[in-house]
């Protein structure tokens, strides 16, 4: 008997893995009511991940755009969906329990029906509250499966974990494919598994359509008995996104299932406005890289969401290794050698790591280390010189449990820095904070909002929500995006720029540069003392919080001290002094570019 697929437009994750910015409320306004009209959707994902910060980042209110967003979808019953990151809720750290607790009342308030909860560690720990809070708040609870391949991620593996979650009273199972490198034959077995354990449980599929499985995958796991499939639109679908609405209507049409008709006039009302909206302002943040498939996904596991930051990261570091190797009377290398380095490197030290799933922010973690390795490997430096203070977390087990064990060379190095490992349960790290936060707001005179919603935001985005605030943020969003526009509009005055064909798998890349001034060599006026070099580009930034104290001229510090950190590639990298001594000079301001092997400071004994 034929059997009913129902699909999810994922409109918040097609932006969100394409480029930095999302729809303002006004835009999202817009182009529901022809979403609403395509007659196809039993869900619609609205808000979650990055969505909040982001729209933050713009200088617009996340409260009022979530609450405009969802009202016309609860008004014709088709439900919203949110994706929260289980410990980190909307964050890219862990917060408190009592601001996870505030987010699913606030989130369920706003209009959003269902939590897409996930856990970067596949730790049910880490989801027990998510669950609890959900369902308390009135959303449905779904729990997802962060989806990786290797030796101890198997069928079983996630079999095991699906029946954990739903013990633990989620209602839903997600598969979260975010590389979309599961493969279709397994996750099958996987689907397949859950339902002969608990067939009222609803299973959701949402995979990427990177290395190009997504399509026979979605066809696997419906045969399989899932009830739902993740679909994108153009001109945001395939690529690093999903596959698009019209095929996977057709595939699963033709073997037999029974999936609602679309409104074809509606769909293209949708494609018009969402490329209007990239045509304004969004497109200027979209790596067109984005729009390819990758088959060497499939190796290296890298989410398909990450692809454009990456190339973009690689293109950052081989200007400056290249500018390094000249420096030093070396040969320079090509592009297309950097990143087959990199794709080793990755395959090199994921299992040392611990297998975290590569998934935010741990994706972030490993390919970031790989990439300091590389850099490392080319000036003749050892592995693990540079970790950040998150990854560390992960790696000590402050995030979660790691799936596998760890290298012995992670183990001594944390021996050898006096590093504790952890295997509590990491909420038990962070302090409740509403109390503090709800003080704090009061005596900037800020309301905390509609059912504390403001408060909210406060507790998540601290820096991001003051300067929403204080109005900096929507200055920076438009000076920006007028910056991007005039480099769009001059770039035939710029330099030549260089242009190299990169082969990747089957797939070659054209990366187009130019040597800038950017990466020039600085005017340091470089004094007497011992020179503290940035082992990585990024951007310079003396401290990491509001409340730290930055070091200044003249300071004494200790071999070992932090002096700065490098915000680089979604991380803060912590410099610390190599050596004891007065700071002589800082050559590098607050938000500054600095490039590989620069000068940050001087210091003399």
């Amino acid at each position: 008997m034929p059997r009913e697929i129902q699909l999810c437009l994922v409109y918040r994750d097609m932006w969100q893995s394409s480029g930095k910015y999302m729809p303002n409320a006004n835009q999202l306004s817009k182009v529901a009511e022809p979403i609403i009209n395509m007659k196809c959707w039993d869900r619609i994902e609205t808000n979650g991940g990055g969505f909040e910060q982001i729209q933050l980042l713009a200088g617009e209110n996340p409260n009022e755009v979530v609450r405009k967003w969802t009202k016309p979808f609860n008004e014709v019953g088709i439900k919203t969906q949110m994706l929260e990151r289980g410990l980190n809720a909307l964050s890219m750290s862990p917060v408190s329990e009592d601001v996870r607790e505030l987010m699913f009342s606030v989130k369920s308030k706003q209009g959003t029906n269902i939590s897409r909860s996930f856990d970067g560690l596949n730790d049910p720990r880490n989801l027990e509250l998510s669950i609890k809070f959900a369902n308390a708040s009135g959303m449905i609870s779904q729990s997802c499966l962060c989806i990786t391949h290797s030796k101890i991620h198997t069928v079983d593996y996630y079999i095991s974990l699906a029946k954990k979650f739903i013990e633990l009273g989620t209602k839903e199972i997600a598969i979260k494919d975010m590389a979309g490198i599961g493969r279709p034959s397994s996750l099958g077995k996987i689907v397949k598994g859950i339902k002969n354990y608990s067939p009222n449980t609803i299973v959701q599929y949402h995979g990427h359509s990177g290395p190009g499985f997504s399509v026979a995958s979605a066809l696997e796991v419906a045969r399989a008995g899932a009830d739902i499939v993740d679909v994108s639109m153009e001109p945001l679908s395939w690529g690093t996104t999903h596959a698009d609405l019209l095929t996977i209507h057709e595939v699963l049409k033709d073997d037999g299932f029974i999936v609602k008709d679309f409104d074809k006039k509606a769909y293209m009302e949708v494609k018009q406005l969402t490329q209007e909206f990239i045509d304004e302002s969004l497109g200027y943040y979209i790596n067109q890289k984005n729009r390819l498939m990758n088959s060497l996904l499939i190796s290296s596991g890298l989410p398909g969401g990450m692809m454009g930051s990456l190339m973009s990261d690689l293109e950052k570091s081989h200007l400056s290794i290249n500018k390094w190797l000249k420096k030093n009377k070396s040969d320079e290398i090509n592009i297309d050698f950097l990143f087959s380095m990199l794709s080793d490197e990755v395959n090199e030290i994921w299992p040392k790591m611990g297998y975290p799933p590569l998934v935010t922010p741990y994706s972030q973690y490993v390919k970031n280390v790989a990439l300091v390795n590389v850099l490392n490997k080319i000036k003749g430096k050892p592995r693990w010189s540079l970790i950040d203070d998150n990854t560390w977390d992960m790696l000590l087990g402050k995030s979660g449990k790691l799936p596998g064990k760890l290298g012995d060379e992670i183990i001594e190095l944390a021996s050898d820095l006096k590093k504790e490992f952890y295997t509590d349960h990491p909420q038990n790290l962070i302090e409740d904070t509403l109390k503090k936060n709800r003080k704090e707001m009061k005596d900037l005179g800020w309301s905390t909002g509609l059912d504390d919603e403001e408060l909210l935001e406060y507790s998540l985005h601290r820096t991001q929500y003051i300067d929403y605030k204080s109005g900096k943020a929507k200055k920076n969003f438009n000076d920006d995006l007028e910056e991007r526009r005039n480099e769009s509009n001059s770039i035939s005055d710029k330099p030549e720029n260089k242009v190299e064909i990169i082969q990747i798998g089957s797939d070659k890349y054209k990366v187009e540069y130019s040597i800038s001034e950017d990466i020039s060599e600085k005017d340091l006026g470089v004094v007497d003392g011992n020179s503290v070099h940035s082992p990585i580009e990024g951007r310079f930034v003396l401290t990491k919080g509001s409340n730290d104290k930055p070091v200044k001229v003249n300071d004494v510090v200790k071999k070992g001290d932090v002096l700065c950190y490098i915000e680089s590639m979604k991380v803060m990298n912590a410099i610390k002094s190599e050596f004891s001594g007065k700071i002589q000079k800082i050559y590098f301001r607050d938000g500054e570019d600095v490039y590989d092997d620069d000068i940050l400071f001087t210091i003399k004994k």
